[in-house]
């Protein structure tokens, strides 16, 4: 019994620099063939001949003595150098051990179920009992495909890869559901060959559309609770039921799709696929897009083959209405007044299957506010003042589902630009995304530095969303931006706001009433003692130039900052 182990060693260029030489040591306890890969690296292979049938190698080799302990063959190990790592490893079928992750250690000691992060990947073909049973009470042939991967030794992210194939004679989106439950830190990828539900804990993406992540939902983690949410989802039937431990990669197979299965309140053991056309996966292709004059669908033909369908042709609800076929795609379009369109405001939907929003209606508003009321708009924003920004679409639709992606404000040339949002995230600790208005617009808030050199006075606020008209619809990505007017406290003919305004107007008063207090007090100091005469106010004629300036000093005077008359 011979089995075939792939290996392979990775390191990252050194910019000319050769490689250190590396000591590989294989000490395995049953015959292997050896498929070994270590591109561009100096590498001196430790083995066993008896064990190890190597395929034609590019190393120097070096024979492995007999070993009957663990420590005997890491003590070995330190005398040829320091160990970089060293795992121990059931029934490998592939290993990746990447050089550069690895750090050398004087003593090296063996953790058990320990996880080594990027520094060492492997996979192996293993054999999991499949279950399955009848939800009594349940009507109807909607199946369940229930995947629980049990919690690892470290809690550090990562995806597993599931395939699912079955073979069911049933079409119906909704005839089968796929519930795959895992620790909060696993991610899924998902490649399934039939039409179904997909409920998950931890985001997932479908393998034919990796870039799109889809949320996940809280699931229970025991046995009993999974069979009550496949019953709360109407699955009559636990088609599969499989508990594994952590891995990266799952196939699942099924022929029977449950029919023969008998009621149980717990699941059986059953056996284990085909392909047929994916048509859940191509629904979601047929993306529509709606324009002021018309609905388009646009059905790639290589989509298509990958899907393993064939179509002959595409049509509207009137089946008159034909897509036009080119040599690479279908073609499918239509105005509003025909083919069964329904247009309710700006809502486009055809049998219900297909759905968009005329796009060109609607208009997207940025607004800024100076107080979490939201309720007066402003385009003037003072430095160190926190600023409260509101994203709205009008017509308000509610079959559109908005996600504010990224926010930044340019201060002008001169300044680096301010990011507030990216990735629909906030940030830094300045920004804070606020709940949704009551008829849904997106709100945050940010906090102005109070302090730049050069100071601006003007400023960009732009914003990036991402609009979902619906089920199947294309997204559409709209920038928004407005013009914000920048000042400081200390630059009153800057426009100011409340607090500065009426913190120079009182100390203009203060100015004012020490400035008056200083005059009296020098007029009364330096006119004649013997003419102490009420002080009356003269209008001197403008050709009265030698007039006494005593005389004018109770006249009307202005400052930059008040006028004032004084008696």
């Amino acid at each position: 019994d011979i089995s075939e182990l792939k290996l392979t060693l990775q390191t990252s260029k050194q910019g000319g620099i050769r490689p250190r030489e590396v000591l590989l040591i294989l000490s395995v306890n049953k015959s292997i063939f050896l498929k070994l890969q270590a591109p561009g690296i100096p590498l001196q292979l430790a083995y066993d001949p008896k064990l190890v049938i190597p395929e034609a190698l590019d190393a120097n080799t070096t024979q492995l003595p007999s070993f009957t302990t663990k420590d005997q063959l890491l003590n070995w190990a330190t005398t040829k150098g320091p160990i970089a790592s060293a795992a121990e490893l059931n029934d490998p079928e592939t290993i990746l051990l990447r050089l550069d992750q690895a750090s050398s250690s004087p003593l090296c000691i063996l953790e058990p179920q320990k996880a080594m992060g990027h520094t060492l990947e492997w996979s192996r073909k293993a054999y999991a009992p499949v279950r399955g049973c009848r939800l009594e009470g349940v009507a109807g042939h909607k199946e369940a495909h229930i995947l629980r991967i049990l919690p690892g030794p470290e809690a550090w992210p990562r995806t597993v890869t599931v395939k699912l194939e079955l073979n069911c004679a049933w079409r119906d989106t909704d005839a089968a559901v796929l519930i795959l439950q895992g620790p909060p830190y696993v991610s899924w990828l998902i490649d399934a060959n039939h039409n179904m539900q997909i409920w998950t804990t931890g985001e997932y993406s479908l393998k034919i559309f990796p870039d799109r992540i889809n949320p996940g939902f809280q699931l229970p983690n025991t046995t009993q609770g999974l069979l009550g949410e496949a019953r709360r989802l109407n699955a009559s039937v636990v088609a599969s039921f499989v508990e594994l431990p952590l891995t990266s990669d799952v196939s699942l197979k099924t022929h029977s799709c449950g029919s023969g299965l008998q009621p149980s309140p717990t699941p059986l053991e059953i056996t284990t696929a085909n392909k047929g056309c994916n048509q859940e996966l191509l629904l979601t292709l047929i993306q529509p897009k709606c324009s002021s004059d018309g609905m388009t669908l646009v059905l790639k033909k290589d989509l298509i083959s990958t899907l393993l369908c064939t179509i002959t042709s595409l049509t509207f609800w009137d089946s008159s209405c034909q897509a036009e076929e080119t040599e690479d795609e279908f073609v499918l379009s239509s105005g509003y007044s025909s083919c069964g369109m329904e247009v309710v405001e700006n809502v486009v939907s055809n049998e219900r299957k297909v759905q968009c929003i005329i796009m060109d209606n609607l208009s997207l508003q940025l607004g800024l506010y100076l107080s979490p009321h939201f309720l007066q708009a402003s385009n003037t924003i003072e430095l160190g003042q926190q600023g409260f920004v509101q994203v709205s679409v009008s017509p308000s639709t509610p079959e559109l589902k908005i996600q504010l992606e990224s926010c930044q404000l340019n201060l002008g040339p001169d300044m680096e630009i301010v990011e507030l949002i990216q990735g629909q995230e906030a940030k830094s600790s300045c920004v804070s995304l606020l709940s949704p208005s009551p008829s849904g617009d997106i709100r945050f808030s940010f906090l102005l530095r109070g302090y730049m050199v050069p100071m601006p006075t003007t400023g960009i606020l732009s914003c990036s969303v991402t609009m979902h008209p619906g089920i199947r619809s294309l997204e559409v990505q709209k920038t928004v931006s407005m013009r914000l007017n920048i000042v400081s406290a200390g630059l009153p003919d800057k426009g100011l706001v409340l607090p500065a305004v009426l913190g120079i107007t009182f100390g203009a008063f203060l100015i004012g009433a020490l400035l008056t207090a200083a005059l009296w007090y020098i007029y009364s100091h330096t006119r004649h003692p013997g003419k102490r005469e009420p002080v009356v106010a003269v209008a001197a004629p403008a050709s009265s130039e030698s007039s006494s300036t005593n005389h004018s000093i109770g006249s009307t005077q202005s400052t930059p900052c008040s006028t004032s008359s004084m008696a």
